[in-house]
C-alpha cells in the first residue's frame, strides 16, 4: 500500500510544485489557465486533444507520405499519439517489447483508419544490443526518416538492472533513447534534404525534473544507485531527456542541419493504477489528483504539436508543456551540463557496443 502512496504523490506534488512555485498573481492566472484549458499563444492548451492538434496542422504535404518512429506506443500516451497522427496520413513504424500487444494496436490503428501504413518492430530500449539490432533493421528498409518520437518511459518503485547492468530506468528512459537518436539521427538530416521538409526530434519529459538538483545528478550514480529512490531514479532520467535534446540541438545547429529536437512534458495523465486500491487516504488524494490530471489524449497533443504543427518550425533545444513553449529547471538549462552528460554517454555506449575509445 505504501507505494502506491507514493505513486500518487509522485504524480500530484510536480503539478503542485509547479504552481506553488509561482507568485500568488501569476498562481491563480496558471491555476486557472490549466484548469480551465485557456489556449496560449500556439493556440492550444492542456485540455487540446492529440486529434484536434493533429488535424488542424499543415505541416503534413500531402504529396509525400512522412515517416515517424514511436517508442512506447503500443499503450497510453504513445499509442494515442501513433493513431492521431496515423489518421492524418503519417507512416508509422512501432518498434516493441511486446509484439503482440504491437499487433493489436497496428489492428486497431487499421480498423480506425484502413489507409494507414504501420509497420511493428521489436525492440527492448533497456538493451543496447536490442536497439542497434532495431536500429539496423529499420535502415536496411530503406525508408525516410521525418519524425522521431522518444515516448517510453517507466517508472519503478524497486531497483532493477538490465541486461547490461546499469539501472533500468535510466536504461530505458534515457539510455536507450540517446543510442536511438545517435543511429537515426543521419538519416533523418538525409531525409529533409532530399525532401525539404524538416525533421524533428520529440523527447518525452515530465515536469518532475525539475526536482533534481546538481548533488543528486552524477552519471555513474544514476547507472548504479546505492540508495536506491524510485521517483528520484524517475526524475533523474527526465532531467537526462532535457539535457540531451539541448546538446543535440546544438550540434544540430552547428552542422546546420535541417532537424530539430525538442522535449515535452505531457502533463500529469490519468490512469486506472489506483482505482484497485480503496481507502480513504487513497480516495480523497485521488480525488485531489483527478481535478489536475489530463486525459491519455490530452497528455499526448504536446506530442502531435511539437512533430507536426508549423508553429514549431525552426525551434529547437526548447521545452513544451500544454502545447507552447515553456521554462525548464536551471540545471535543465546548463549547457556544460548537457555536454558533460552527452560526452559520458557517448563514451559508455562506445565502450559498450563497439570496444572503442570516447
Amino acid at each position: 500500500m505504501c507505494s502506491i502512496y507514493m505513486l500518487v504523490v509522485a504524480i500530484v506534488l510536480p503539478c503542485c510544485f509547479e504552481i506553488l512555485s509561482l507568485n500568488c498573481g501569476t498562481l491563480m492566472k496558471e491555476t486557472l489557465r490549466y484548469l480551465a484549458g485557456i489556449v496560449g499563444p500556439s493556440g492550444y492548451g492542456s485540455k487540446s486533444t492529440a486529434e484536434q492538434v493533429a488535424n488542424s496542422c499543415s505541416y503534413l504535404v500531402d504529396s509525400q507520405r512522412l515517416t515517424a518512429i514511436i517508442t512506447g506506443a503500443t499503450s497510453g500516451i504513445g499509442e494515442e499519439t501513433a493513431r492521431a497522427v496515423a489518421k492524418r496520413g503519417v507512416r508509422v513504424v512501432i518498434p516493441a517489447r511486446d509484439i503482440k500487444k504491437a499487433a493489436e494496436l497496428k489492428e486497431r490503428i487499421r480498423k480506425d483508419n484502413p489507409n494507414a501504413e504501420v509497420i511493428l518492430c521489436e525492440i527492448d530500449l533497456s538493451s543496447l544490443a536490442s536497439v542497434k539490432r532495431f536500429c539496423n533493421e529499420f535502415l536496411a528498409l530503406g525508408l525516410p526518416l521525418n519524425i522521431l518520437i522518444n515516448n517510453a518511459g517507466i517508472f519503478s518503485q524497486k531497483l532493477e538492472f538490465s541486461e547490461d547492468k546499469f539501472e533500468m530506468t535510466f536504461a530505458t528512459n534515457y539510455l536507450g533513447h540517446y543510442l536511438l537518436t545517435e543511429m537515426l539521427i543521419q538519416k533523418m538530416i538525409e531525409t529533409a534534404e532530399q525532401t525539404g521538409i524538416q525533421g524533428r526530434i520529440i523527447n518525452l519529459s515530465s515536469v518532475i525534473h525539475s526536482w533534481v538538483g546538481r548533488d543528486c545528478f552524477h552519471f555513474n550514480q544514476m547507472l548504479h544507485p546505492i540508495n536506491y529512490n524510485g521517483t528520484r531514479a524517475y526524475a533523474q532520467s527526465k532531467l537526462a531527456t532535457i539535457l540531451h535534446a539541448k546538446e543535440i540541438a546544438k550540434q544540430l545547429k552547428a552542422k546546420n542541419a535541417n532537424v530539430t529536437i525538442n522535449a515535452v512534458h505531457p502533463g500529469i495523465v490519468k490512469t486506472g493504477i489506483f482505482r484497485a486500491h480503496k481507502g480513504f487516504i487513497t480516495d480523497s488524494i485521488f480525488f485531489i489528483a483527478s481535478k489536475l490530471l489530463k486525459s491519455i489524449s490530452q497528455g499526448a497533443s504536446t506530442s502531435c504539436y511539437v512533430a507536426l504543427s508549423p508553429q514549431v518550425e525552426g525551434m529547437s533545444g526548447k521545452y513544451f508543456v500544454d502545447c507552447n513553449e515553456s521554462n525548464c529547471s536551471v540545471l535543465a538549462n546548463d549547457e556544460s551540463e548537457a555536454r558533460r552528460l552527452w560526452r559520458q554517454t557517448r563514451a559508455l555506449i562506445r565502450r559498450r557496443l563497439y570496444q572503442t575509445p570516447c
